[in-house]
């Protein structure tokens, strides 16, 4: 299965010079704990701005460069990243992959994804990488999750999960 996982603000941010425009822990924790043991599917700049591969996933950058990089699978289609996870998925029986980004790769994997994990940071916030607009009518709202503003973030935010209609 292929799940896209990312964070929002409300007006579609999802980065910044090329890094997250917030500061969330928990959230962050629930991505990791999503993608945890999983293949991860990345565009060269998200991987870049996460500086390393992600411990414990299979980490798969797509790019058009034709640079290695260091413990990662290097490949140059999102077909070819789909091919890689899929078998990954099966030798490890693992049922689901993840996209996490950037824009360009959201919007080539949408089409494909069977399930969305989509937080939504409840701020209007300047960036430079936005996240796709999708048909939402296309997809059924299954769990959500409030997470109040606190001393630890700086925002509140909501988790949703969906599942692509049939």
């Amino acid at each position: 299965m292929i799940s896209l996982i990312w964070a929002m603000s409300r007006n579609r941010v999802i980065g910044r010079d090329n890094a997250l425009p917030w500061k969330l822990p928990d959230e962050l924790r629930y991505f990791k704990e999503q993608t945890l043991g999983k293949p991860v599917i990345m565009g060269r700049k998200t991987f870049e701005s996460i500086s390393s591969p992600l411990p414990n996933r299979l980490n798969i950058v797509l790019t058009r460069s034709k640079q290695n990089l260091n413990k990662v699978v290097v490949v140059h289609s999102l077909k070819e990243a789909l091919d890689h996870a899929k078998q990954h998925c099966d030798e490890k029986a693992i049922e689901e992959c993840f996209v996490i980004g950037g824009s360009s790769v959201y919007a080539e994997a949408l089409p494909h994804a069977q399930r969305l994990y989509a937080t939504t940071v409840n701020a209007d916030i300047q960036g430079d990488a936005y996240f796709p607009v999708y048909d939402e009518d296309r997809w059924i709202l299954v769990a959500e999750t409030h997470h109040p503003q606190d001393s630890e973030h700086y925002y509140s935010y909501d988790i949703m999960r969906y599942e692509r209609a049939s």
